[in-house]
């Protein structure tokens, strides 16, 4: 990535920097070079960070929102990887570029499995226009992957029939909807489901609030006015405004603060609000999903959520069944995500041997769809054969089988259940989820090595 502190034009940067999102992260294991890419970004209009590692990146990514990022291809450990994992989790609409050194094989397992993730690349070192054209057409291409969701949502479980059906049903209807459901199951792919039944025009627009500092919340969702708060420059057009005539989705909304659960109330039943620091009311015509693990009815019965905010979203509620309970779609999703992954990789996967599908199929599966999808992923990764074996799958899913686990292994699914779901909702931050947890950083890496979690297979090292 040496190439990019000087390789973009004065005028092709600002036409950039004008008509895209404005906060980025540049990330490349030579700090002098992210460095200074970001500074000559940040004298272009941008609000650039440089991030000399895929830990760095992370934690601006989860600082706050991000709308682009230039990762290289060839951060160590598979760190790039990580970095795509993770902004796609936390912010589902932020443009990836790839930059690839010249000479690097674009069939590497890693590589190719990056590059079918990210939304533009290019092979370094890069003419400026090149540079400047990649980038731009890569912000275009999440804006319209962002606004137009391709929604696959697999299963011939009754449960999921059921969750389907209601879920056509409600589209069409302008009615809030609250879907509940542990973590990993899907809720996200299903409010996209909603939307893309739906007869909205406008776009689909997530928010992860988990993931987002209270600060920075209200400002994301409703926009802000030039000085509003130190750093605010320019105005910005906040989430619900770009779901005017479309869909905005709110998950992790149990995480909302007391101050901002008034505000939503206020929208939910108006539509209107005024960006921070401004006085103008602005007015939406937009649908609102909402989605959490928890319990909202205790937490209104704790005093930690607004009783007239939960029965004002509380108009259609669709629980996600766990995929324990869906026994005989867990194949059916699994050569899904293997057909998908296999693609992805460049490498003829065949299916699974009748010990792998045995495994899979007995697994409780605490970390839901989410947890196969990874499990299938890293076999796909590291597996060598034409089938995926029971070796090639993470080890919490080479333990007993339920009927002869130790009281040791049944006391660990619930650990290991607790430790995804404070993940999920400090947006795969290791560190919070740690504080979330009560425990440290250290201990919670030794907590999921003794329960045989694979974290690099959640995008977390």
């Amino acid at each position: 990535m040496a190439a990019m502190a000087s390789c973009l034009t004065r005028s092709s940067a600002k036409a950039m920097a004008s008509d895209s999102p404005r906060r980025i992260v540049v990330v490349d294991d030579d700090r002098r070079m992210a460095s200074s890419t970001a500074q000559w970004l940040c004298s272009q209009g941008w609000h650039a960070t440089a991030a000399g590692s895929a830990d760095e990146a992370l934690q601006a990514i989860g600082r706050g929102r991000i709308d682009a990022c230039l990762v290289d291809a060839c951060l160590p450990a598979g760190g790039c990887l990580r970095v795509a994992s993770v902004l796609r989790t936390a912010w589902p609409e932020a443009a990836l570029v790839v930059a690839v050194p010249s000479g690097q094989s674009a069939a590497a397992p890693s590589l190719a499995s990056l590059l079918a993730s990210a939304d533009g690349s290019v092979t370094m070192p890069v003419r400026d226009d090149d540079l400047a054209a990649a980038v731009a057409a890569a912000i275009e291409a999440a804006r319209t992957r962002a606004s137009s969701p391709a929604v696959t949502i697999l299963g011939n479980d009754p449960a999921m029939r059921e969750v389907l059906e209601l879920a056509d049903r409600v589209a069409a209807t302008p009615a809030t909807v609250l879907i509940t459901g542990e973590s990993g199951t899907g809720k996200s792919l299903l409010a996209r489901h909603v939307h893309a039944a739906s007869r909205r025009t406008g776009r689909f627009v997530e928010v992860a609030c988990g993931s987002l500092a209270e600060s920075l919340l209200e400002s994301e969702l409703f926009g802000h006015v030039a000085g509003a708060f130190t750093g605010a420059v320019t105005a910005r057009d906040g989430m619900f405004l770009r779901a005017d005539q479309g869909t905005i989705f709110l998950d992790e909304i149990a995480t909302a603060s007391p101050a901002l659960q008034v505000k939503l109330l206020r929208v939910l039943q108006d539509f209107e609000f005024e960006p921070v620091g401004g006085g103008d009311t602005r007015h939406v015509d937009t649908r609102v999903i909402l989605a959490t693990n928890e319990h909202l009815d205790r937490l209104v019965a704790d005093g930690r959520f607004r009783a007239d905010l939960y029965w004002r979203i509380n108009v259609v509620a669709i629980e996600m069944p766990p995929l324990r309970s869906r026994r005989e779609d867990i194949l059916l999703l699994a050569r899904h995500f293997l057909s998908r992954a296999s693609r992805m990789v460049a490498r003829a996967v065949d299916g699974f041997s009748p010990a792998a599908e045995e495994a899979l199929q007995q697994h409780r599966w605490p970390g839901n769809v989410r947890e196969l999808q990874h499990a299938v992923e890293r076999a796909v990764l590291l597996g060598r054969g034409s089938l995926v074996e029971v070796a090639d799958l993470p080890a919490t899913l080479q333990a007993p089988t339920p009927a002869t686990a130790s009281l040791k292994q049944a006391l660990a699914d619930p650990e290991r259940q607790l430790i995804l779901e404070a993940l999920e909702r400090n947006g795969w931050r290791r560190d919070a989820a740690a504080r979330a947890l009560g425990i440290n950083r250290t201990s919670l890496y030794k907590k999921a090595k003794r329960l045989g979690m694979n974290l690099a297979g959640l995008g977390l090292q």
